[in-house]
């Protein structure tokens, strides 16, 4: 696995590119001046456990012939305050799925994914609580 970073402007904005020429932006959320162009290197984090995660669960799910209709999730990380670095300490992920599913498998698929398959996750959880809340067609289970 490799990325090239690149700077793309005198200022803070760069551009990320994989093996494949998929490319990311990223900028300074807390700069002073300037638009910000591009997603912070931590939201980038965020997205990269919801992806991950995402992933696991559809995978699961279709092992056992189960395709949601809708997948979403919402991630909202707290970081230690007042530290550098600010690491986050606690990361809230809400997962909403749609569809004709047994709750009790949307569950196991969710545990497994965080507790065991899910690289980011077991990754950040070495610094951050990583809490999760599971609604299956508008209900929370």
């Amino acid at each position: 696995m490799k990325i090239i970073l690149d700077r793309v402007n005198q200022d803070f904005l760069f551009q990320a590119v994989n093996n494949n020429g998929h490319k990311v932006l990223l900028d300074n959320k807390s700069k002073k001046e300037g638009e910000v162009e591009g997603i912070s290197p931590m939201e980038l984090l965020l997205m990269g456990l919801a992806g991950c995660s995402g992933i696991d669960i559809i995978s699961i799910l279709e092992k056992q012939k189960i395709n949601p209709t809708s997948l979403k999730m919402e991630v909202e990380g707290e970081r230690k305050k007042n530290q550098v670095p600010s690491l986050f300490e606690v990361i809230n992920v809400k997962v909403m799925l749609e569809g004709d599913i047994i709750p009790e498998k949307v569950i196991r698929a969710v545990k497994l994914s965080f507790d065991k398959y899910c690289s980011v996750s077991k990754t950040l959880e070495k610094t951050a609580k990583i809490n999760y809340q599971i609604f299956l067609n508008g209900k929370k289970l």
